[in-house]
């Protein structure tokens, strides 16, 4: 008996070159990487991404747009690729699930979601990643309400989103603590604190409180109308 090892995606892409079917040379950019396509002009984004590049984190769902199961960035907002056609965003800069982390060095999101358990069978974990990626990087610190609407397009049948929910949260905070930015502010503040609480701060602060307490006096007054009479 034959066993076959090639991939279905690579079957599709062979018997599709066989038929009489319009192409066109369709120029992408995915996840940082130029490709040039000869594809047929009627495949959509999703199709291309999985036959024809071999990136299958993009799932197919419904491909009415209404799961959000095959959810892809362009330029950096969400969009659904089955509704796509590649010709539509030539030049623009695509990310798939595939693009997310960075070598083996997982997103924040991506982190959160493994620790919490957020996913469960993961078919439909790739569209609500990209789609909570696209939010965190428009709004830092989103409410909770922010991360419901942001994800409202992306439906899970196995978690209840409540842990979905929890790990963009999670994400979100360990992403403010440490970018540079909470680096310099937590950073000015433990020097304003060594600050207060060191001797000379507290003898500067000592010194100050007599000096005011001295021009605060009624001796203080007296002393600076007698100067003022000196001088005229």
């Amino acid at each position: 008996m034959c066993v076959c090892t090639e991939s279905y995606a690579r079957r599709i892409v062979r018997d599709e070159m066989a038929r009489d079917v319009d192409r066109q040379v369709v120029v992408l950019n995915v996840n940082g990487e130029r490709a040039e396509l000869l594809i047929p002009v009627h495949k959509t984004l999703l199709e291309v991404l999985r036959e024809d590049m071999q990136l299958t984190g993009t799932k197919h769902g419904c491909e009415l747009g209404e799961c959000g199961t095959c959810t892809v960035l362009v330029d950096g907002k969400p969009e659904l690729s089955c509704l796509v056609l590649p010709v539509q965003i030539e030049g623009r800069a695509i990310t798939t699930i595939e693009g997310m982390a960075n070598g083996s060095d997982l997103h924040p999101l991506q982190q959160a979601f493994v620790e919490l358990g957020a996913a469960q069978c993961g078919y439909c974990s790739p569209g609500i990643l990209l789609a909570a990626k696209s939010l965190l990087e428009s709004n830092g610190a989103p409410s909770r309400d922010e991360i419901r609407e942001a994800l409202a397009g992306n439906l899970c049948r196995c978690t209840g989103y409540s842990k979905i929910l929890d790990a963009v949260e999670l994400a979100s905070d360990r992403t403010r603590r440490s970018s540079p930015l909470a680096g310099e502010v937590a950073g000015e503040t433990r020097r304003n604190q060594s600050r207060r609480s060191s001797p000379l701060a507290g003898e500067v602060a000592g010194e100050a409180r007599r000096s005011q307490s001295r021009r605060s006096s009624p001796l203080a007054g007296e002393v600076a109308r007698r100067a003022d009479g000196d001088v005229q």
